[in-house]
């Protein structure tokens, strides 16, 4: 059954075994949309949702136990890419994996920091 929805509004995003990634983190039975779009939505949506006047590399939405949403801003993530070790592409899949985990409740943090390492790991993401 699928359980991951992926679209975007910006011409290309990096492909990853998403679904395999969101099941492992979240379980089989959580619903999530995950978005790829340009810098301008993204300020939009973080200033509405968020209160907060930049552009984020990622922004995750839990809409109730088992249903969430990532958007995923792929121009500001190419830029970031170089700051963690990790291709463009790498990073996209990090930050899909940032946003599982807060999806899952996990706050910034240790915990946060040790299965982001873990998972990377798992996916083979470099």
């Amino acid at each position: 059954m699928q359980t991951l929805f992926i679209s975007s509004t910006v011409k290309s995003h990096p492909t990853w075994p998403y679904q395999e990634m969101k099941d492992t983190i979240l379980g089989k039975k959580y619903q999530l949309s995950l978005t790829f779009i340009g810098p301008d939505r993204a300020k939009r949506l973080n200033m509405e949702y968020r209160n907060k006047d930049y552009i984020p590399n990622v922004l995750s939405f839990p809409l109730d136990e088992t249903t969430g949403e990532i958007y995923i801003c792929p121009e500001v993530s190419k830029k970031e890419a170089k700051n963690f070790d990790l291709t463009p592409r790498g990073y996209m899949a990090y930050l899909f994996i940032h946003g599982l985990l807060h999806l899952k409740g996990l706050p910034h943090g240790d915990t946060m920091d040790t299965l982001e390492r873990k998972y990377v790991r798992k996916f083979n993401i470099s």
